[in-house]
């Protein structure tokens, strides 16, 4: 059990949902890595090892999804500032327990790019659902986690190992 309490929630001040104001922090260079599986049922794996899909190659469709989804997370997550991504590393790989995804995006900026990593792994583990569901509708998204983040005020956090889904 955490001893956060809800005045310890940045985002609300008298219960009320708000923007944090982060002109007064400095900028410095922050990274966030995050990771999703896309579990695939036999019919669906076959059908992207086939290379048959009507709709192109969903490894890379995912990739470049991925990029976007990070690019375009202030417009998806409410309180999230639009920032200035610098980079963003996309693997997106064909596994015995489904597709992996991993992103790593960076910035030079006020504040933290952890829900830009999560969002770019979320959106494209949904494009490969949506490029496979013709092949089946049993198709997964697992394990969506934040794995690293550096920088800022609140240093820098690494996950537990163990934590993939379903033990990829």
């Amino acid at each position: 059990m955490s001893d956060l309490t809800h005045s310890d929630l940045t985002h609300f001040v008298g219960g009320q949902p708000r923007m944090v104001d982060v002109s007064g922090k400095a900028v410095t260079a922050r990274s966030a890595t995050a990771e999703a599986w896309v579990i695939l049922p036999p019919e669906a794996r076959a059908a992207l090892e086939s290379g048959s899909n009507a709709k192109g190659d969903p490894l890379s469709v995912a990739r470049l999804a991925g990029i976007q989804g990070a690019k375009q997370t202030s417009a998806l997550i409410l309180l999230c500032h639009p920032l200035p991504i610098s980079g963003v590393q996309m693997l997106v790989e064909l596994r015995p327990g489904g597709v992996y995804i991993q992103a790593t995006v960076n910035t030079a900026g006020q504040t933290g790019v952890e829900m830009e990593a999560l969002s770019a792994v979320t959106v494209a583990a949904l494009n490969v659902y949506d490029m496979l569901k013709a092949a089946s509708k049993a198709i997964e998204i697992q394990g969506v986690r934040l794995l690293s983040k550096s920088g800022g005020k609140s240093g820098d956090y690494r996950a537990q190992a163990g934590g993939q889904a379903g033990g990829r």
